[in-house]
Parts: C-alpha cells; structure tokens; sequence
C-alpha cells in the first residue's frame, strides 16, 4: 500500500501514561481488539515496549506492518534541524520498525538539546539536578524544525508529517513556507473544547485534524489537572442519546468526536474499554444531538503549557491566548 493512498484510521490507540509494564501487552491487546493506528511519542517514554507489542502482533499474525498506521513525535529539546532525524531513528529503532507513517512535532517549543546518553526522554525540565530545577526555552523558529522534518519524508523515515498543538497562526505560518504541507493537525478537542475556527481552517487546508483527550477531563484527573466534577459523560445531553442509542456516554462523546470528520485516540488499557472505544461506527447522533453537545463548549483546555509549564516547571509559557 502506497504512503499516499493509506489513510489514517478514525480511531486510535492513544498510548500517553501507560505504564511501561503493562504497555507492551496493551498494544498487542489493542492490535487483537481491532485496532490499527497507535498513537506513540519519544516523550511518553515507553516506545520500546509499543514496539516490543507490535513485533509480538506481527509475529503471531495478528496483522501486518502494513496494517497499522504508527505515529511518533518529535520532542521539544530536538527541534534544531541537526537533531530532527537522530531524533527520528531513535524512535524508529525503540519502535522496532523501518519507518512511521506519521511524524509530528510534539510542541510548538524549542528547549534546549538534551543528548540521548545523558537523558532520554528528556521530559522539561533541562537540569533535574540544579538547585531549582526549570524549563528552558531555546531559539530555534519553527520553520527550521519544519524544514527537517521535510527531510525525514524524503528520506522515507516517515510516509507523513504534521504538528501538535498548533494555533490557527502557527498553522496559517506554517501553509506559507511549507514544501511538503502537514498531512494531520493532532490537538485536544473534546465538547468542552470544540476548537470550530481552528478545525473549519484545518480543513480549508485539506488536513486532517486528529483529537487528543476526546473524553476530556477523564485523561488528566490523576494529573489533578481536572477535577471529578468536569466529566462530560455526566451532562443530560450525553447520558439522554446515550440512553436513544443504548450506548454508554463515552460511545455518545467518541462518535461526536468521529461524526465532526476528526481521528480520534481515547486511551485505555481495559480490555472492555477497547472493544467499547472501537463499537462506535454502527450508530449516528442525530444534527439535535451534535449541536447540542457543540453547544457544551466552554473552551476548558486540560492540557495548557500556559498553566502547567508554570505550576510545575517553574516556567511561565502560554501557547494559546
């Protein structure tokens, strides 16, 4: 299959905060459950595992490498064009695979270089051992980053590439200098954040938009990021279709997520969960029942540099305004 004509499967194995132990078993349980495209990243400091799973599906004829479709990110202390492509094959050799069908930069920030030897992933902050440990920024503009991950496709390291957490400016920037144009915009969206401006110019650029935290604040409750209370699967608008369609709440959130046009990658590692998280392309949200969950939004953002760079990096560093 051709790097041009596979496309990205709708939903997705998202593998942010699971446990290395356990992870290796979770991807080949997600790959037998049915799913394809998996949701890795340098920075969630268990690829090896994620690749120790797939190399196991594979074996065991579960699928093949052509199959899946496989993400990785580029992690912010890599973003000076010399580090891009070690950055890359790192990942490839943790994945055990020959090439990733999509590369994202992680964040629209530079930190400073962290070598492989000294600490890897690198994770924030630059000097865990100084007496007040912090973030640090580095100059490096975005278009050089861009121009070296244009170079991975080249080089066939990676089918496609794309951003993370890009605004709608960054991503106007980006479309002007751009040779080979991002092929996916990955960003937290759920109903309490619908990003409508930035998805309806996401699409104006004929790129496909990937939701991270689709269920919202259920990913960052054990962060203390969210509390109890802001669980959308609590809202009447959601357990009311839920009860029409005699689906759970989170099928209700994840096929609003599917039926606006967006990939999705809820995570779990619960076998049920997996089988629930697929089951969601049998049934369909009436127009009523999607602009009433539109109309949840409040613009809450779990997921903010603006807030957790500062409370726990000691490093004040908004992204989004």
């Amino acid at each position: 299959m051709s790097s041009n004509t596979k496309m990205m499967p709708k939903v997705g194995f998202g593998l942010w905060k699971i446990a290395k132990e356990i992870c290796a078993d979770a991807v080949y349980n997600a790959i037998k459950a049915g799913y394809r495209h998996l949701d890795s990243a340098s920075d969630y400091g268990n690829e090896v595992e994620v690749g120790q799973g797939i190399k196991r599906a594979i074996a065991d004829g579960l699928c093949s490498r052509e199959d899946l479709w496989v993400t990785s990110k580029l992690w912010n202390t890599f973003h000076k064009k010399e580090h891009v492509e070690p950055a890359m094959r790192r990942s490839l050799k943790d994945l055990q695979l020959d090439y990733v069908d999509l590369y994202l930069i992680h964040f629209p920030i530079a930190q400073p270089y962290v070598d492989f030897d000294d600490r890897y992933p690198p994770e924030w902050i630059f000097d865990p051992k100084a007496a007040e440990p912090r973030m640090e920024t580095a100059p490096v503009p975005l278009y050089e980053t861009w121009q070296a991950m244009e170079a991975l496709v080249e080089a066939g390291l990676s089918h496609k590439i794309g951003v993370c957490n890009y605004n709608t400016g960054l991503l106007n920037d980006l479309m002007s200098y751009a040779k080979i144009k991002p092929a996916v915009l990955q960003v937290e969206s759920h109903p309490y954040l619908t990003q409508q401006r930035l998805m309806k110019l996401a699409r104006s650029y004929d790129i496909q938009v990937t939701a991270f935290s689709p269920l919202g604040a259920l990913s960052y409750l054990e962060l203390d990021m969210a509390g109890a209370k802001e669980s959308v699967l609590e809202q009447a608008v959601v357990k009311d279709a839920a009860k029409r369609l005699n689906r759970t709440p989170a099928q209700v959130v994840l096929r609003w997520g599917i039926q606006r046009g967006n990939a999705i990658i809820p995570k779990t590692s619960r076998p049920e969960r997996l089988a629930e998280n697929l089951s969601i392309f049998d049934f369909e949200l009436s127009s009523a029942e999607m602009t009433a969950i539109d109309e949840l939004n409040c613009n809450r953002r779990f997921n903010d540099p603006g807030q957790f760079c500062e409370a726990a990096f000691n490093k004040f560093y908004p992204i989004y305004d």
